[in-house]
């Protein structure tokens, strides 16, 4: 065992996501592979094992907690400029090769990611609330690693903060299960998916199902979660117009209200070879998602760039609601009611009932809580 294993075999509870098996085995229900773990395994992500008949998952630490713009994760209609305290935690069920957050996600998987082992911090969920309190976030999401596979423990956060008066949220690959949906549900206020590509062969080259995920997008729609969709935009990888245009397809045929994030790739981990996305190809992503018939399409993290798809417009009169530049909030319109001012127009998202509130021309730039 190393010593990252040991500490984050410490740092443990047993799960509720879970089934117990006649012979010792159990089924874990927190992502879509479904694992079955035998005593002394562990499952895809490496941090839910099997320990006498019993699935044991993390709990009780952040390997990162800071204080980010909700328009970092990105989220366009949730908040805009509100401050979102976000934590998350080590592994991640997928191992995509271009993971800007790979120590973290690939702990116990690349022995690399051994370093991660300085990150880790005990924590309650009542000092992760103090945190929030006193950086005035009025969000609170897991990221950074995927969330589904530390769902035990956002659930403990989460029922703080709905106490408290906050939103809770997901940055997730979206490889869901009914279960943990279910489980969440009580909580749950948004939900981000990564669509990664549009192909099942280049799908299970990061470890995952394209199915899985194109059903996970789905039922949290269906469950009433607010959902926004990321698709980097990878060249050689999916930026075809066929690829672009199936993806775009997809999310608007469970609603055109489903906002669409293309972004930029840039070399990292292990995927080097590729170019960095142009910002004509963000453009260029982003009028397939207009011409799909999304009436939300932002094209990301080229901040000045990439023109009017940084900011936020009416779809019935083209009236601008939200001016952004990068993760700041320039100007803001949308009434109390989530409506265009200048047309009535509902404006889909969840949006501040007082819009006095938002947060103008902030930092735009993500800040320590330790």
């Amino acid at each position: 065992m190393t010593s990252l294993e040991k500490i984050l075999d410490d740092l443990t509870v047993e799960g509720g996501l879970g089934e117990t098996l006649p012979d010792g085995a159990v089924r874990c229900l927190a992502c879509g592979h479904r694992c079955l773990i035998r005593e002394g395994r562990r499952g895809i992500c490496q941090v839910r094992f099997n320990k006498g008949g019993r699935l044991h998952v993390p709990f009780g630490y952040v390997a990162a907690l800071q204080n980010d713009p909700i328009e970092k994760k990105p989220f366009s209609h949730v908040m805009p400029g509100a401050n979102a305290l976000t934590f998350g935690m080590l592994g991640c069920d997928y191992h995509c090769g271009y993971c800007q957050n790979w120590l973290t996600s690939q702990a116990l998987r690349d022995p690399a990611s051994e370093i991660s082992a300085q990150f880790v911090r005990r924590i309650a969920p009542a000092q992760i609330l103090e945190h929030a309190k006193r950086t005035n976030a009025k969000v609170i999401v897991s990221s950074y690693n995927e969330p589904l596979i530390t769902s035990e423990w956002a659930a403990a956060i989460f029922k703080e903060a709905k106490q408290a008066g906050l939103l809770c949220a997901y940055v997730s690959n979206g490889n869901n299960t009914p279960e943990v949906m279910e489980y969440l549900s009580p909580y749950l206020d948004a939900y981000k998916v990564d669509l990664k590509c549009m192909n099942e062969k280049n799908y299970r080259k990061l470890g995952g199902t394209l199915q899985h995920t194109l059903d996970g997008i789905k039922r949290a729609r269906e469950m009433g979660i607010w959902v926004e969709v990321v698709t980097l935009v990878i060249p050689g990888f999916n930026d075809s117009n066929e690829e672009l245009w199936e993806a775009a397809r997809f999310i608007a045929g469970l609603s055109p209200d489903i906002p669409w994030h293309v972004t930029a790739f840039h070399k990292d981990y292990k995927m080097i070879e590729p170019d960095n996305t142009a910002p004509q190809t963000l453009i260029r992503a982003a009028e397939v998602g207009r011409e799909a018939g999304l009436r939300y399409v932002y094209a990301g993290n080229l901040p000045g760039n990439v023109g009017e798809y940084e900011s936020t417009h009416c779809p019935q009169c083209s009236h601008p609601l939200v001016k952004r530049s990068g993760y700041v909030i320039q100007k803001y319109k949308i009434t109390g009611e989530g409506k265009c001012p200048n047309c009535g127009e509902t404006v889909a998202g969840l949006w501040p009932k007082d819009p006095s509130t938002v947060g103008l021309n902030g930092i735009g730039r993500p800040l320590p809580v330790w």
